[in-house]
């Protein structure tokens, strides 16, 4: 056999690294990616200039002059809870927006409970295109926060009397969307809609709004980002009134959401009563007094 001969491997020649005039090697540079600035999507406006709005639980009425001064609607009828002389006493800026909105011929009322919309100014209007009703919300039934944490942690430690005092706090909220959907209901115009803008995360989503609707009748015919820039001049109002300490109170710059509710087929309402509340375990949140 012949003999193998050993292949010799030469190493390959480097190809010479690219050097500086200086003779230093040049040092490769990261290429930096330019930020792009946030995407502001447009916020979404369910009014149109024309519609017949009747505002539901209005707190200082710069929602409803809003709507007036800065999108031109010509149709408004805002309302609130309280009397005329608890309203100023609450929110002495509301003063100034009624003012604005009698001086452009829209209507103010008082005492309006927003489960019942029984004045005669109400029904005897024409019918409405949007019913609007803005974080609704009953004031804060108590102030502590931790009793509330401990009690939707599923804590049993929580005292019976507290675990059903938050309990009827929910319900009251249910009873109250559930008044205000069915009383909304004969006011609207064909094609009319129901609006409803509520806080994102707990409680608020507890209440279940997309459910409590269904079961008088109307059902989502969208929701959105509710972006209270677009509604320059509007802040959003304490249910209990401006904070005694003057300090600032900015509701408005909290993440919500606004659904928008048709009418569906009257053959196909349901006539079942108020869903009862589900028990459920969830991570602690804490009620604010709206």
């Amino acid at each position: 056999m012949g003999k193998h001969k050993k292949r010799k491997y030469e190493k390959k020649p480097q190809k010479p690294s690219k050097k500086s005039p200086h003779g230093t090697r040049k040092e490769s540079v990261p290429i930096v990616k330019k930020k792009q600035p946030p995407q502001h999507s447009e916020p979404t406006i369910p009014f149109e200039i024309e519609d017949r709005i009747l505002l539901v639980g209005e707190g200082d009425f710069s929602f409803s002059q809003s709507l007036v001064s800065h999108h031109g609607c010509t149709s408004v009828l805002g309302t609130c809870f309280d009397s005329e002389t608890e309203l100023l006493k609450k929110y002495p800026q509301a003063q100034a927006n009624i003012k604005y909105l009698l001086e452009e011929g829209q209507r103010v009322l008082y005492d309006v409970d927003a489960k019942k919309l029984d004045k005669r100014e109400i029904k005897k209007a024409a019918k409405f295109n949007k019913v609007v009703f803005n974080f609704p919300h009953v004031g804060g039934l108590t102030k502590d926060m931790n009793r509330q944490v401990r009690h939707n942690q599923g804590q049993s430690s929580l005292p019976v009397t507290w675990r059903a005092h938050y309990a009827n706090q929910l319900m009251t909220r249910e009873e109250l969307l559930v008044g205000f959907f069915r009383a909304a209901l004969p006011l609207l115009a064909p094609a009319g809609t129901v609006i409803v803008t509520l806080f994102d995360g707990e409680p608020y989503t507890l209440w279940n709004v997309r459910d409590l609707a269904r079961h008088v009748g109307l059902r989502v015919g969208r929701s959105f980002k509710f972006q209270s820039s677009a509604y320059p001049s509007y802040k959003h109002s304490r249910t209990l009134g401006n904070i005694e300490s003057g300090g600032a109170w900015h509701g408005e710059l909290r993440s919500a959401r606004t659904y928008t509710f048709e009418v569906n087929d009257p053959n196909e309402v349901s006539q079942r009563s108020t869903p009862r509340i589900k028990k459920r375990r969830h991570e602690g949140s804490s009620d604010k007094a709206d």
